[in-house]
């Protein structure tokens, strides 16, 4: 199918599939005519890019995890595997983020956003006031 019918087919823009061609995600064929020509299967596959996109995944990891999935004998297991590991890395942002609000907190009202609340002016991380 022609890139106009793909983009209709699965309602994203000629411009994201030719940057997803670029980026390798989907592949398509050129026709003696210069038309880019794009398997049936391309539709389910785009599908998936954007679904995998709205669970956090990256096009880095869509793209390095892609072929391993679509060749896996159950992707139901590859999946949960992959699920397992975002979740992972999603609990170590929220962490982060956790402490980064404690930080910001600690800050709040000090009148310079680079001094921690109970730091003299002037006083060096790590010195104490003697």
């Amino acid at each position: 199918m022609r890139i106009g019918e793909l983009a209709a087919r699965t309602g994203m823009t000629r411009d994201t599939i030719r940057f997803y061609e670029k980026a390798g995600l989907v592949a398509g064929r050129r026709l003696p005519n210069g038309y880019r020509d794009f398997p049936p299967e391309a539709v389910i596959w785009l599908q998936y890019v954007r679904t995998a996109q709205a669970l956090g995944f990256s096009l880095a990891e869509i793209a390095r995890n892609g072929e391993k999935l679509r060749e896996a004998p159950d992707t139901a297991v590859g999946l949960s595997a992959l699920f397992e590991e975002k979740i992972r890395v999603i609990d170590a942002r929220i962490t982060e983020l956790a402490a980064l609000r404690a930080d910001l907190a600690t800050r709040v009202g000090t009148g310079c956003p680079l001094r921690a609340a109970g730091r003299p002016a002037g006083a060096a991380a790590g010195e104490t006031a003697d």
